[in-house]
């Protein structure tokens, strides 16, 4: 039987948003009854206060929470540890720190073997950015592109579209320029679900938000095409 590759980009989650939808969402995709949801916080230092509310947040659902640190590595098998979770959840940062140090541990190789596993990968800013070909990121400061990625989707990612000023207009010029490959937008509060690569579903928890297609067109001009989005049920009209 063929496995789905699946990955999550999340304009939201347990660190930012009032309410559960997106995580919600999340972990119904896996179709399991309680899944383990493995936390990578590397991209914040494994800061203790991320991961402190990945438990907050985590531990009173159904499901086998956990994380993954690698400044302070525990002594495990990580190849084993990470292939055996349901969901691989990566939080927010430093995205250019983040891809060095998966480099460094190997976590970038197992990671990919997880994808092609049927792992459900998912994250937020960093977190969504970093399963592509190039992106938009702060890493440096200001924010500009990077041309680095783990490359499991392709083209390019601007997170926080709408939430941070400065991100569109660096996103549409570098895509004009031809510095970043076409690629997708997400603003604050959606989410998109990518299986084998493709779009199957845009969510969000607020209506005037969704996910965009950037690319540019045969005249230099660049196209912004914002997908259908399912607006997410309160959690109140779910019980």
């Amino acid at each position: 039987m063929a496995v789905t590759r699946r990955i999550v980009l999340l304009g939201g989650g347990f660190s930012d948003d009032p309410d559960t939808l997106l995580d919600d969402f999340t972990l119904t995709i896996t179709g399991r009854t309680r899944p383990k949801v493995c936390f990578v916080p590397t991209a914040s230092g494994d800061s203790a206060g991320y991961i402190e509310r990945f438990y907050a947040a985590f531990s009173s659902r159904e499901c086998e929470p956990a994380h993954l640190p690698l400044f302070r590595r525990e002594p495990r098998d990580l190849r084993d540890f990470v292939l055996s979770q349901d969901v691989v959840y990566v939080g927010g940062g430093n995205t250019a720190n983040l891809l060095a140090v998966w480099r460094l541990h190997g976590l970038d190789v197992i990671l990919r073997e997880a994808y092609e596993a049927g792992v459900l990968l998912c994250g937020i800013s960093a977190g969504s950015a970093c399963w592509f070909d190039a992106c938009v990121t702060d890493s440096f400061g200001s924010v500009g592109p990077l041309l680095d990625g783990v490359g499991l989707l392709q083209g390019s990612l601007c997170p926080h579209y709408d939430g941070e000023a400065e991100r569109r207009p660096v996103y549409l010029s570098a895509i004009r320029e031809g510095t970043l490959p076409p690629g997708w937008a997400i603003d604050d509060g959606a989410a998109a679900h990518f299986a084998d690569g493709v779009v199957t579903e845009v969510v969000t928890r607020r209506p005037e938000a969704t996910v965009h297609r950037v690319a540019r067109g045969p005249a230099g001009d660049v196209a912004e095409t914002p997908l259908p989005a399912r607006l997410l049920p309160p959690a109140s009209a779910r019980s």
